[in-house]
């Protein structure tokens, strides 16, 4: 008998999460302390996962009641979900935040708010924008290990002398558009040398393209999906525009070129791609990988005929939470009210390379950041247009559906208004089904 693929995927990732839980049991075994320990499972590996191993360290030295078992996890968020299940989750799970809505819509997650209010830790003590990250339902489901916000990366070498600034860069979306018609090259046969701006490099936004033209894809408020309004149209036939400006084969074929991003070989760093949105934290790969790039950042443009957009960015947070069955909440709660910390904070996300996402910030934390672009970052942050995955625990399927139909008209298949009216006919009655199965809707 063949086993369908998907009855493979959760075997798998079942194994794993089985051995993880094994694998923490011989350690504490091998490991007896007086002190109460609890485990915390990170999806950070490499540098990243040291730098935290680092926090752990101090925070275990820094008292005598708790030890903390960091592990890093791949696949953290679904492990942590079949633990939870089996009645064996971490103490702490380090996630993202668009699992902090799906985590509470299943009741899997310890609410915070006892503690915080206990401890004292309030709303005003983080970037608002975060702090909406973390609450929900009227409960404060997680708190952040470190945030990040977006902007657009230039490379100087490819900016005419009249864009050679952060202040001189283009505010609105046709100046970005003009710049590229200005700056782009193309080889005698057609192929692409040099794109001013790809809407699809790195691709990792492709979801947020309507909220740059005052859209979304679902409103909290009415609960209702909003794939397919006029603002997501508008924005997905600007994505179209620029295969069209270079052509479909041509584009897809020039993509292909590109190398892993983490890499030399990645379209940015190897100058086949004048500029980017990206994340804070690209000045680490731009210091490992094209080090000798100029580079300055700059606010994302927005349409000329909204400058009420203007500061629209995508924000995004790692995140803390300890998952329900957890066996030592009250100690997994002083590590992670350890980490909120002011300067423990700094130091894991001055180590990561990313903004803090405290309101309070210190001038050394700004004064010796590896990012030159850092007060960028952190005032994209605090900006009332800032952007944040919607609260609903179906989102990471609504931003797929919609990822799917900016492919379908970047290859001609669909205008944007026929591929926005396909997705939000198929995604509606499943959102609708969601929120009565989850009692968030009568």
């Amino acid at each position: 008998m063949k086993i369908p693929s998907s009855t493979w995927s959760l075997l798998s990732v079942a194994v794993i999460a089985y051995a993880a839980v094994a694998l923490e049991r011989a350690a504490d075994r091998q490991d007896q302390t007086d002190r109460i320990t609890i485990t915390y499972w990170e999806k950070w590996t490499g540098s990243e996962a040291n730098e935290m191993r680092k926090i752990v360290d101090w925070y275990n030295q820094s008292q005598s009641k708790v030890r903390v078992k960091f592990l890093s996890t791949a696949n953290v968020d679904n492990k942590t979900r079949l633990a939870a299940s089996g009645g064996s989750p971490p103490d702490i799970a380090g996630l993202w935040e668009h699992n902090v809505s799906s985590f509470a819509d299943a009741n899997a997650l310890v609410d915070l708010t006892p503690f915080a209010t206990a401890d004292g830790i309030k709303q005003s003590q983080y970037i608002d924008n975060y702090w909406q990250m973390f609450s929900y339902g009227g409960k404060l489901c997680a708190l952040p290990t470190t945030p990040s916000s977006t902007s657009m990366h230039y490379n100087r070498k490819f900016m005419p002398a009249t864009m050679q600034s952060p202040e001189t860069a283009p505010k609105t979306l046709e100046e970005l558009d003009a710049l590229v018609d200005k700056i782009s090259l193309k080889k005698k046969d057609g192929s692409i040398q040099l794109a001013g701006f790809l809407p699809g490099e790195p691709g990792w936004w492709s979801w947020g393209w309507g909220y740059l033209f005052g859209g979304k894809l679902y409103d909290e408020k009415t609960q209702k999906l909003t794939m397919n309004c006029p603002e997501n149209i508008a924005a997905l036939t600007w994505v179209k525009s620029y295969t069209d400006r270079f052509g479909q084969r041509e584009t897809q074929s020039f993509q292909s070129s590109f190398g892993n991003f983490s890499s030399p070989q990645a379209a940015f760093f190897s100058n086949k791609v004048a500029s980017v949105i990206q994340g804070v934290w690209l000045a680490n790969y731009i210091h490992d990988f094209a080090r000798e790039m100029d580079w300055y950042a700059a606010p994302i443009p927005h349409p000329a005929s909204r400058p009420d957009l203007a500061g629209t960015n995508f924000l995004g947070c790692d995140v803390m939470i300890i998952p329900k069955g957890s066996k030592h909440p009250k100690e997994a709660w002083d590590f992670i009210k350890f980490v909120q910390r002011q300067d423990v904070m700094e130091t894991i996300c001055a180590a990561h390379g990313k903004n803090s996402p405290l309101t309070q910030v210190s001038d050394q934390f700004f004064q010796k950041h590896m990012n030159k672009e850092i007060r960028l970052f952190d005032r994209l942050a605090r900006e009332k247009n800032a952007v944040r995955v919607a609260k609903i625990g179906m989102f990471p399927q609504i931003q797929t559906e919609f990822n799917n139909a900016v492919q379908v008209v970047n290859l001609g298949e669909k205008t944007p208004k026929e591929a926005l009216n396909e997705a939000q006919a198929r995604m509606e009655p499943l959102v609708e089904k969601y929120l009565r199965y989850m009692g968030l809707k009568q």
